[in-house]
């Protein structure tokens, strides 16, 4: 099941090492979106928030484990394209021990931590137990993360993205399935949601770290390949920790903001809660073509292969964007009955700040299709560096401007949401910009 991008059609072969992650990452979504309507529709408004705010925080704890798999993931790409099976072994051995220590570390601080972390996001009174109650709980399945990303991002990197697809179908369904007894029928509540979700992830975690030992045997490693090498350990630390710091500042960012519309009360958190997991859900198609992308890139750039790397960047943006121009227009149309979806009728004022955001982001979804293309890129050419630039810019655009104009009154929280496309398009310019000035990929070639 694995595939070589560095022969074939150029745009093909990406659209069609794309697709199952898409798949994957839909089914995540829909599960997300599934939790977020059981939530909303049985448990209430402040379990709702309670639950949004929390998925918040764990789309940045894992977003350093992601960036961690994604960054070796590079190295592998590239390793791959090389046709280095003894280095891409002991890239993968070294990358496992690091970043099983530091999830052991991660792991550890967020137990210690709940309670600090609760205040710094400045969580309501009538929102902090029940939040509380499910953090404890989804803290649990943090190891279960690391494991199927990790194996997941090793297997895309040989070009396959069937297998994690499969796996993902299994835990979202799974969780799905749970969340529904645990709530409905179990009367568990927000521990009920917070058992389903680690549960799932273990079932996946597990199940890949199997397949991925079994069934794929020029993975197999030998002892020799666990011998720890400076080299390597550079490398991989090079790639891992910088694509990690990217993910993490980004989540960072948006782990800020969410102190910020916390601070606006249940409703603007309820409200924010629903039109995220939209956004997400609209613009998840280019976030998965970006990473599909930056492996077709990465395997191209080992194999030293530039002019498919020029044109799969020609044909890569021409995609993005008709796709966002496409989207875009949807969510500013349907914002309405997409709201609806999740909220009731009754509960106005949080459906119209929901339709406020989402017609506002959903206008620019050009800005972020281009900046993950930029994102993949830069980590494919070895240049992990430029992504977390360009992340800093992005996110600090926003956090800047969303405490900046929050705070006049006749702007309020609607600052906020118009902090995040102006955020996205300076990062896309400086993107743009280091690459027609510095032209990395000759400077790499």
């Amino acid at each position: 099941m694995n595939k070589d991008l560095t022969k074939g059609p150029v745009l093909t072969s990406m659209l069609r090492f794309a697709v199952p992650m898409f798949l994957g990452n839909l089914l995540q979504q829909c599960y997300n979106i599934a939790d977020t309507l059981i939530v909303g529709r049985y448990l209430g408004p402040n379990a709702l928030a309670a639950v949004g705010s929390a998925f918040t925080l764990m789309t940045f704890l894992t977003s350093i484990l992601l960036g961690l798999c994604m960054g070796s993931g590079a190295v592998f790409s590239i390793r791959f394209g090389e046709k280095n099976e003894e280095g891409l072994k002991e890239c993968i051995c070294t990358s496992f021990l690091l970043i099983l220590l530091l999830t052991v570390v991660l792991n550890i601080l967020v137990f210690l931590l709940t309670d600090p972390i609760l205040a710094l996001l400045k969580v309501p009174d009538e929102v902090w137990g029940l939040m509380r109650e499910y953090l404890i709980v989804i803290f649990c399945g943090i190891a279960a993360t690391f494991f199927y990303n990790f194996f997941a991002s090793l297997l895309r990197a040989l070009g396959n993205s069937v297998a994690p697809l499969l796996f993902l179908a299994v835990s979202a369904v799974l969780n799905i399935v749970l969340d529904l007894w645990f709530i409905t029928g179990l009367d568990l509540g927000v521990f009920g949601a917070a058992a389903a979700t680690v549960i799932a992830q273990y079932v996946s975690g597990a199940g890949i770290a199997l397949y991925t030992l079994i069934c794929v045997p020029q993975l197999r490693v030998k002892k020799r390949h666990f011998r720890i090498r400076a080299a390597r350990v550079k490398e991989i630390a090079g790639f891992s920790l910088l694509t990690c710091v990217q993910q993490s500042v980004m989540n960072l960012g948006i782990l800020m903001v969410q102190g910020l519309v916390n601070s606006f009360g249940a409703t603007i958190m309820a409200a924010f809660a629903v039109a995220v997991k939209i956004d997400a859900f609209a613009y998840m198609p280019v976030q998965d073509f970006g990473n599909a992308f930056s492996t077709f890139i990465a395997q191209n750039f080992g194999a030293k292969k530039t002019d498919r790397i020029r044109a799969g960047i020609r044909g890569a943006f021409a995609v993005s964007m008709l796709f966002c121009i496409v989207i875009s227009a949807g969510v500013w149309l349907g914002a309405r009955p997409l709201m609806r979806i999740f909220v009731d009728a009754e509960e106005a004022a949080i459906l119209a700040e929901g339709i406020r955001y989402l017609r506002i982001e959903g206008t620019f979804y050009c800005g972020i299709g281009c900046l993950f293309l930029l994102y993949g890129l830069y980590r494919a050419l070895a240049k992990p560096g430029m992504s977390v630039v360009l992340t800093v810019i992005s996110l600090g655009t926003r956090v800047a401007l969303a405490y900046i104009l929050s705070a006049i009154p006749e702007i309020g929280v609607t600052g906020i949401w118009w902090a995040i496309p102006i955020g996205w398009f300076l990062a896309d310019l400086t993107g743009i910009l280091y690459y027609v000035i510095r032209s990395p990929l000759k400077a790499s070639a």
